[in-house]
C-alpha cells in the first residue's frame, strides 16, 4: 500500500510532467502482457517519449492541480497509463496508434495536446497525420520541383542540340 507521503510525491512528479509536456495521451492497457508493455515503452523511449501507469485517483487530482480541464476519473476506464510527449505533439499518438494496431488490448482513450483536451477521435486523427519531418520534406520537394523540372527541360534541349551538331559533323 502506498503511503500518504508517497502519494504526495507521485502527484508532485505527475504535475511536473504535465507542466512540461506538449502532448499527453491516456490509454487503457487492460489485458496487455508485461513484455508487450515494455516493448511499447522501449519504442517510445527511442523518441524521448515517456510512458507511465498511475492510479486514476492520483491522475485526476494531478490533472486538476495542473490546470487541465475536461477529463474526469470516470472518463478513464480500465488500467490507465499516460504517454508524455515533451518534444513532439504528433509522434506519441502515432506510435501508440501503430502499436495498438498490433496489440488489440490497447485502447486509446483521450489526451491533451498543448493544454487542449482531445477525445479518442481527435487523437486518432492526429495519429494519422504525417510527422513534422514528412511535412517539411513535402514542402521542400514542392518548392524544388519546378526548379528541377526547369533544369531538366534545359538539359534535354542541350542534349538535343549536341546530338544535332554531332549529326551535322558526321554528315560533313
Amino acid at each position: 500500500m502506498v503511503s500518504k507521503e508517497q502519494k504526495k510525491e507521485i502527484t508532485k512528479d505527475l504535475i511536473d510532467k504535465l507542466s512540461r509536456q506538449k502532448a499527453v495521451i491516456f490509454f487503457d492497457y487492460t489485458g496487455l502482457k508485461v513484455n508487450k508493455f515494455q516493448e511499447l515503452r522501449g519504442k517510445l523511449r527511442e523518441h524521448e517519449i515517456e510512458c507511465q501507469a498511475y492510479k486514476k485517483t492520483l491522475t485526476a487530482l494531478s490533472l486538476e492541480k495542473a490546470g487541465f480541464k475536461g477529463l474526469k476519473k470516470s472518463d478513464l476506464p480500465g488500467q490507465v497509463a499516460l504517454i508524455f510527449g515533451y518534444n513532439d505533439e504528433i509522434l506519441p499518438a502515432k506510435i501508440l496508434h501503430n502499436f495498438s494496431k498490433e496489440n488489440k488490448e490497447i485502447k486509446i482513450l483521450s489526451g491533451f495536446v498543448n493544454g487542449e483536451y482531445l477525445d479518442y477521435s481527435a487523437i486518432e486523427s492526429l495519429a494519422i497525420l504525417p510527422s513534422r519531418q514528412e511535412l517539411l520534406s513535402r514542402v521542400i520537394n514542392s518548392i524544388l520541383s519546378p526548379v528541377s523540372n526547369l533544369a531538366n527541360v534545359f538539359n534535354g534541349n542541350l542534349i538535343k542540340l549536341i546530338n544535332i551538331l554531332k549529326n551535322l559533323k558526321l554528315e560533313a
